[in-house]
């Protein structure tokens, strides 16, 4: 079977049996169309450990973070074990690839008076009644005070949200769901969208469906938008070059902060593993420090 023909058909796996998140599926799916044009139209079989290393250090030529080369070979991995159960292909060559150890990159996050000042300043700009700025707000509300991922908040639907318990109903990575609080202040951002901002942004299509956030069309709001404007509106507070997920950094860091147990981060941020999690107590050991150094007469 051609390299091609076996990597869009592995794809097909992750995405149908397997059911990895769309957005790994599309990071797999570009390793492996590089893999193809690095290696050429060939059969699977014929790529070998020889031409994997070459790919592997063409990509470290590059300048490419250590991450997603490590990425790149957890995607060819992954498709020549898919292809060995499946009678593709005898050996494996991935065996013997050695995956570039990742580097401890602490994430950034605002500090929590920065985001309450931002979020009050969104509330006071909201009182006017436009439907974007209400919708905004509670966009950054729902992020920061829930501490769910930019796609599980796109995926909102009216009837994933329990007003009476403030919880939300979220489908995370691998398609795994999972139930997670937010708080009042979010409650009440959420609410003022809903009463006089949804109703307008609906009105401005036939078909505006069950999504919770609507774009200025009346259609679902995308992960993209949501990405400008986090980014745009915590530039000033975290720096340039920020996401949604400086929002969910901050909100695990800032329960950490307040003595939250690690396990229950672990669940509402929805972590397979408490290795992940784990990376947040470093950030708030970072804040304990530097407050030390500057406090401390003997720091």
């Amino acid at each position: 079977m051609q390299l091609e023909q076996a990597a869009e058909e592995h794809l097909r796996y992750l995405t149908e049996v397997r059911r990895l998140a769309p957005t790994t599926v599309r990071a797999y799916r570009s390793d492996l169309a590089d893999l193809r044009a690095h290696v050429g139209p060939v059969a699977l079989a014929q790529v070998d450990l020889e031409e994997l290393r070459s790919w592997s250090w063409a990509a470290t030529q590059a300048g490419l973070a250590r991450s997603t080369v490590a990425r790149r070979t957890a995607a060819v991995r992954g498709l020549f074990a898919w292809a060995v159960e499946e009678g593709l292909v005898a050996t494996d060559p991935t065996v013997r690839l050695v995956t570039p150890k990742r580097g401890r990159t602490l994430p950034r996050v605002a500090t929590a008076d920065a985001l309450r000042d931002t979020l009050d300043r969104m509330a006071q700009e909201a009182t006017d009644g436009d439907p974007t700025r209400l919708r905004d707000h509670a966009i950054l509300e729902l992020l920061y005070g829930a501490g769910m991922r930019v796609s599980e908040l796109c995926g909102l639907d009216l009837d994933d949200l329990d007003h009476d318990r403030r919880t939300a109903r979220l489908l995370g990575k691998g398609s795994k769901e999972r139930v997670v609080p937010f708080g009042a202040p979010a409650a009440r951002a959420v609410d003022a969208y809903l009463v006089r901002g949804r109703p307008v942004l609906a009105s401005r299509t036939d078909r505006p469906g069950r999504a919770l956030l609507l774009g200025t069309r009346g259609g679902r709001m995308g992960v993209r938008s949501v990405y400008d404007l986090v980014s745009r509106v915590l530039a000033p507070i975290v720096g340039a070059n920020v996401g949604p997920h400086a929002l969910r950094h901050s909100a695990a860091t800032h329960l950490l902060d307040g003595g939250a147990d690690l396990r229950a981060v672990q669940e509402i941020l929805g972590h397979a593993s408490l290795g992940t999690t784990q990376i947040y107590t470093h950030v708030s050991s970072e804040r304990l420090t530097a407050t030390y150094r500057l406090a401390h007469p003997r720091a």
